[in-house]
């Protein structure tokens, strides 16, 4: 290939490095105002009294409205694809203001003002009496007997599913020679994209909403706020500009809706909403807590003939995702190891506590953590070796996925295994470490995989657009509804068509703004499938123009279209290796000949049918100081089967800060929330703990290539599955340094500490 596989130059790479690129908060337009919401202080709660008289009396306010001024109309703020079948429809139980209270920084009231400062001070004027109620946040209490539904209802529950697959969960567990069961713990984190949730909407006339937002989903978006409010969704126009990062959580509508509502209401004039860090933090969406119990049944020899899992997911105050989270996750999980019987029962439920969402690997770090640990606990009892225990069990290609029972038309697991092994020098250091393992600074190797998908099919659409136009100038101009947000499907996006109509990358246009009114259909960004998904569109509508191009040729040369070909910048005929004509004579020709031609385009709507799993794992090296509680990372490396790599850098890009992310959310990373109150302590960036750049060690890739026949360019998932595997490598490589089992994220040094302490390692 001359184009796919080579490490391109992003193709935003110049307009971000310079700050020409405009982000949503760049955009101004006269007579903008500010609007701000005005939230609970408590997590669980009903609004008694409401005053606003002071505030709406404040000069440089505009409005003020309540909860009795908004549309009574439950969304579902998911980033789901709109279902036909009411049984996949999204759980709707979100208003655009509330005076019943279902988490700490619920919106009660939003104040529209000539600007920040003014708006500020009108929420400090607002007056409000609450009734307050216990505040549900764990899965015990909001599962107890006598307690109170948050939203009404029979139960807290969102949603419960369970499943049996690969044979009989029960005749494996007998015939097993060891039966290895543990809990596991996960607690809530934050994405902390670099650019905080952000709207502002307008009205060109009194029938068409304008929206400029920061969002994952445009065309999503679109839908929602028409659901919201009632109206046309031809009546909507989304505008995506630059985004600085979303991990999922810019994959709910959670601004859109009410800046429309309000420019709407204010006569069309451009109204802002931009959250605060503290506001993003607390009232947007979270990862979602779960708390996870595991079985695994293995021979002695280390097959393993079952695994069985019970999960209780804690989606907070609204279901946003539901329960979608924990039962995408747990299917995507089937995928690692095969060959055995699989059991899994989960609930979603609903608690007092930020709202969970979708964040980076939609549930899979959760659950793989769970397992991973549990795999390795079981070879350990076995005495057989981490690595060998893997590769026996792992998924290899021909098998059958035993979900869906489809064959595996990929997979290059045991080879990212052994790769990873020679990479870390495993066999070497392994026996070393367990030999000088008895002092205070102990050495561990840790090791742990994972299996993902690429897109949501079946469970939702698949649809991509691509539109392709060969210029005047020989240049060709690409507009997909594909969402660009950082990850780099701009640059793919312009690789496969280069690459597909043969002519250079440079001279492929990518229009990076979506427009719901402009753009081509897409879903969005999320999932891992824009590549996958989108590469089909592409790769029809860029062979549709390059036979229109070889058609036209045929007319102005004389030669067949089947002899021609195009090389660089020019019609070639391949048995003489001479070029015919230019492309640009030939663009010029369609364009501006008087008789025949126009402009030659290719615009396609296409619908994946499939879904590519990925594979890959995480070794870990650390050294453990047993007094300070603390881990240190000395090397990690990250091996992925993505099928062909597209770019090799961004692919390592996306790989260390993946990886970046799980170090986080491994050693550091939690929402602090009082379980008595709901009270979150940590909403902001100093309490928070995130790692910084001197926290994170020398991140290291490889990859294992495979071709993926169900990809018109060979690939898989890379986005998300960087950060699913390294948390259990390092909980694992803990294990290995010090013998201890620390089975809850985030492996703080307080969690260690009463861990060690337990365990009788310190005092």
């Amino acid at each position: 290939m001359s184009t796919i596989g080579k490490p391109v130059d992003r193709v935003d790479a110049v307009a971000k490095v310079t700050g020409r690129a405009h982000y949503t908060d760049d955009f101004y337009r006269p007579g903008m105002l500010t609007a701000k919401y005005f939230r609970s202080n408590i997590a669980h709660g009903k609004v008694k009294k409401l005053d606003i008289s002071k505030a709406r009396d404040l000069a440089g306010v505009e409005a003020i409205f309540t909860y009795s001024d908004v549309p009574q109309i439950k969304i579902a703020t998911a980033g789901h694809p709109y279902s036909m079948d009411p049984a996949h429809a999204d759980v709707a139980d979100k208003l655009l203001l509330t005076s019943d209270i279902h988490h700490l920084g619920d919106e009660i009231a939003v104040v529209v003002a000539e600007n920040e400062l003014i708006a500020e001070e009108a929420l400090e004027l607002i007056e409000v009496e609450y009734e307050e109620f216990p505040a549900l946040t764990t899965a015990e209490k909001a599962l107890a007997m006598d307690a109170v539904p948050i939203h009404g209802g029979a139960s807290n529950v969102v949603g419960e599913h369970q499943f049996e697959c690969g044979g009989s969960l029960e005749d494996s567990l007998q015939k097993a020679d060891l039966v290895y069961e543990d809990s596991y713990q996960t607690n809530m984190v934050q994405h902390l994209h670099i650019e905080n949730h952000t709207a502002f909407a307008y009205m060109d006339d009194l029938k068409h909403i304008v929206i400029v937002s920061s969002t994952q989903i445009p065309h999503i978006a679109r839908r929602v706020v028409g659901q919201a409010l009632d109206i046309p969704w031809g009546g909507v126009r989304v505008i995506k500009p630059y985004i600085g990062g979303g991990f999922g959580n810019k994959q709910d509508v959670v601004l859109e809706p009410m800046v429309a509502f309000l420019t709407a209401k204010l006569d069309g004039r451009p109204v802002r909403i931009s959250l605060t860090r503290e506001e993003c933090m607390l009232c947007t969406r979270n990862r979602h807590p779960m708390n996870l119990e595991v079985r695994l049944a293995a021979k002695s020899d280390g097959t393993l003939l079952a695994r069985q899992m019970e999960v209780i997911s804690l989606t907070g105050g609204y279901a946003s995702h539901g329960h979608s989270i924990v039962a995408a996750a747990g299917s995507k999980s089937c995928l690692l190891y095969p060959r055995m019987a699989i059991g899994y029962h989960a609930r979603t439920v609903y608690t007092n506590i930020p709202v969970g969402g979708a964040m980076r690997a939609y549930g899979s770090p959760q659950i793989i953590f769970a397992l991973e640990s549990a795999a390795e606990d079981t070879a350990r009892s076995l005495k057989i070796d981490s690595v060998d225990f893997r590769i026996k069990n792992a998924a290899r290609e021909g098998d059958v996925n035993p979900f869906n029972k489809k064959p595996i038309s990929s997979c290059g697991l045991v080879e990212c295994l052994e790769k990873g092994r020679k990479l870390i020098r495993w066999d070497e250091k392994r026996p070393a470490y367990i030999n000088q393992n008895q002092g205070n600074e102990r050495r561990g190797l840790g090791v742990a995989c994972f299996s993902y998908g690429t897109g949501t099919y079946p469970v939702c659409v698949e649809i991509a657009g691509a539109r392709i136009i060969l210029n005047q100038d020989a240049s060709v101009h690409v507009q997909t509804g594909a969402t660009e947000i950082g990850q780099g499907s701009d640059t793919t996006v312009a690789q496969m068509t280069a690459e597909t109509i043969g002519i250079p990358v440079e001279d492929v246009h990518i229009v990076s703004t979506q427009d719901t009114d402009v753009t081509p259909f897409d879903t969005g960004s999320y999932a891992s499938r824009q590549a996958y998904v989108v590469g089909n569109a592409v790769f029809k509508a860029a062979t549709e123009l390059k036979q229109k191009i070889l058609d036209f040729a045929e007319v102005l040369t004389g030669f067949p279209a089947d002899e021609l070909s195009i090389v660089k910048d020019n019609i070639v005929h391949p048995k003489s290796g001479k070029a015919v004509i230019s492309l640009k004579d030939l663009a010029l020709n369609s364009y501006y000949d008087k008789d025949r031609g126009g402009q030659l385009t290719a615009d396609v709507s296409h619908k994946t049918t499939t879904n590519a799993p990925s594979f890959g794992c995480t070794f870990v090296d650390i050294t453990v100081d047993i007094a300070l509680c603390k881990v240190f990372i000395n090397e990690i490396y990250n091996i992925h089967d993505s099928g062909v790599i597209l770019n090799p850098v961004m692919a390592r890009g996306q790989v260390e800060g993946g990886v970046a992310m799980a170090i986080g959310a491994a050693l550091s990373e939690q929402v602090l929330i009082d379980e008595k109150t709901g009270w979150v302590h940590n909403n902001n960036m100093l309490d928070y703990k995130v790692p910084t750049f001197t926290d994170i060690p020398d991140i290291q890739s490889d990859f294992v290539e495979t071709i993926e026949p169900t990809a018109a360019y060979g690939n898989k998932s890379l986005g998300e599955p960087p950060i699913i595997s390294p948390p259990p490598a390092i909980r694992n490589a803990i294990l290995d340094a010090t013998g201890v089992a620390v089975n809850e994220l985030p492996m703080t040094p307080q969690v260690l500490y009463r861990c060690f302490k337990d365990q009788g390692l310190i005092d």
